[in-house]
């Protein structure tokens, strides 16, 4: 094997937890996956606030149009919000059947409008304030305090992506592998078991050889849905594929998952009813619909929180686009969700309730947030949200 080849090999190894359950079924009927939207997305062109004039003046070429006969315009959620159009056929069923919901002016008190800081802060769950331990994201330490209370089913989480993300680190070792062009393994069972055989007696021998195993177990599990693809059994291109994928997974192995999708940053030509973020947001929903679809039964036992690190500017800038903002909206769905309604604190938006005469402002903190529809879904007490997020929770009606 050349040294290029066993190094790149080695640097997608998926990290394998060290339990012995690792490969057991759910213990939790409960299934969590978190979605997370990289580049900050207009939260106001998905949540559409059509009861603002303000946003139909400060939007003339980027607004989305009150609800209508054109397809192109807002689809009804209620008096004050609409959903963008590109959304009609996926999560629109879904929120309509009481199986969504979305949380506007949500978000971090970070202000920095870093993507990078941002994303840091939203991943790692802790207080801005005071010495905060950049190894230790809030999944894990949900995992964690699911695994260790042995009162409740434990948790079996998996991180889809091609890196171990920082909301995934932790005392818990979990395993991470994307799924976005499963193919033929670059590394044989042999060249691996040579791998393997490198780091016997040295630290990272469990690891590495657990690693080879979640490899090759999901790669088996991949095996008759390629074949089906090969065939043209499935036609949706992109996320859609990536999400049906992720599911079959957690149907039979995983509990607690979380993926990333990336190109939200629309600082040109963002488009309106339609164009670049339509297109997106439609390749996001038929991935989330297809998610729901592949669960089947075992969707009324999941939930999918859908966040993004920051909206954006309110107003549209010289290119037709939107820059970086503050508060965002976030999305929650699930066969158990109570859905059809758009919840948490909310305001009149003006320029006059503007953050900084420019954003949404964050009135649903994030951490009181999430550690609110946690202790719902898990029965945490106090005490294991405020180890989880450092604050108490808020329960906003969610599930």
């Amino acid at each position: 094997m050349e040294r290029r080849t066993l190094l790149k090999s080695l640097a997608a190894l998926p990290l394998a937890a060290s339990t012995g359950t690792l490969w057991a079924a759910p213990a939790s009927k409960t299934r969590l996956l978190f979605v997370f939207m990289r580049g900050g997305y207009d939260a106001t062109s998905l949540l559409v606030p059509i009861a603002s004039q303000y946003y139909y003046q400060v939007r003339p070429n980027i607004a989305i149009p009150k609800p209508s006969e054109d397809l192109k315009s807002a689809l009804p959620i209620n008096a004050d919000w609409g959903l963008h159009p590109a959304l009609r056929e996926t999560v629109y069923p879904l929120y309509t059947s009481g199986e969504a919901a979305f949380v506007p002016f949500a978000g971090t008190e970070d202000l920095s409008r870093s993507h990078f800081e941002t994303q840091d802060s939203i991943e790692l769950g802790q207080p801005l304030q005071g010495t905060r331990n950049f190894r230790s994201g809030f999944l894990n330490r949900l995992v964690t305090v699911l695994n260790a209370d042995r009162n409740r089913p434990g948790a079996s989480a998996i991180s889809f992506t091609d890196q171990l993300p920082l909301i995934m680190q932790g005392a818990t070792q979990l395993p991470n592998m994307a799924l976005r062009s499963i193919g033929k393994p670059q590394v044989d069972e042999r060249q691996a078991r040579m791998i393997a055989a490198m780091y016997d007696g040295t630290a990272l021998a469990s690891q590495v050889r657990e690693g080879f195993v979640v490899r090759e177990d999901v790669m088996k599990q991949m095996v008759g849905e390629m074949d089906a693809a090969n065939r043209n059994a499935i036609t949706a291109k992109g996320f859609e594929l990536e999400a049906r994928r992720i599911a079959r997974l957690m149907k039979e192995k995983y509990n607690v998952g979380f993926v990333d999708v990336g190109g939200w940053d629309t600082h040109v030509g963002q488009g309106n009813g339609t164009g670049y973020l339509a297109g997106r947001l439609e390749e996001l929903g038929r991935g989330l619909a297809g998610f729901a679809q592949e669960m089947g039964p075992a969707w009324k036992d999941t939930v999918v929180v859908v966040v993004s690190e920051f909206g954006r500017t309110f107003r549209e800038n010289g290119n037709r686009g939107t820059d970086h903002g503050h508060g965002s909206v976030y999305w929650v769905l699930g066969g158990n969700v109570r859905g059809n309604a758009v919840r948490g604190e909310q305001i009149a938006l003006e320029q006059k309730t503007l953050f900084q005469n420019r954003d949404y402002p964050v009135l649903n903190e994030y951490r009181a947030l999430f550690g609110g529809l946690l202790a719902r879904l898990y029965g945490l007490n106090a005490g294991q949200v405020a180890t989880i997020f450092g604050t108490g929770g808020r329960d906003i009606g969610l599930v």
